[in-house]
């Protein structure tokens, strides 16, 4: 009994022999080095990964910047800052002491008074984002799409 369909042949594959491409060899450096993909390992022990989190932060640059020219007060540094609340100026603060750019001196006086200052680590940090500023103002800012 007959379905009414009627079967398709299949195509048999024949062998075809192209040549190989005639090319010039190649000069590869014996010493190149055989790179690995980078990690999230990698990625967490890079010494440079801490301190483009530090930069990358909305306020800590800006924070170190106003402490170079001099130490602070806490609440100069509040009206220092626009659009900075405190609760961000006191995280940002203790993150940058607990990393060590940034000094905090209590002082028993009367109001009580706490200081702030750029640390030597805070100060040459300072010293490569000012190098990072003048690059980007020398090169008009981010590149632009072509």
């Amino acid at each position: 009994m007959s379905t009414g369909r009627t079967r398709t042949p299949v195509p048999v594959p024949v062998p075809v022999t192209v040549p190989a491409p005639v090319t010039a060899p190649v000069a590869v450096p014996v010493t190149a080095p055989v790179t690995a993909p980078v990690t999230a390992q990698d990625r967490a022990t890079c010494p440079a990964t801490a301190v483009l989190h530090r930069i990358g932060d909305r306020w800590s640059v800006l924070l170190i910047c106003l402490l170079a020219e001099r130490p602070h007060g806490y609440n100069e540094l509040d009206r220092a800052v626009a659009d900075l609340s405190r609760r961000m100026l006191t995280r940002a603060l203790r993150t940058l002491e607990a990393e060590g750019y940034v000094s905090r001196t209590a002082r028993a006086e009367s109001p009580y008074r706490v200081e702030y200052a750029l640390t030597g680590l805070g100060a040459s940090l300072h010293a490569a984002v000012r190098e990072l500023g003048a690059w980007a103002a020398a090169h008009d800012g981010p590149p632009r799409a072509r």
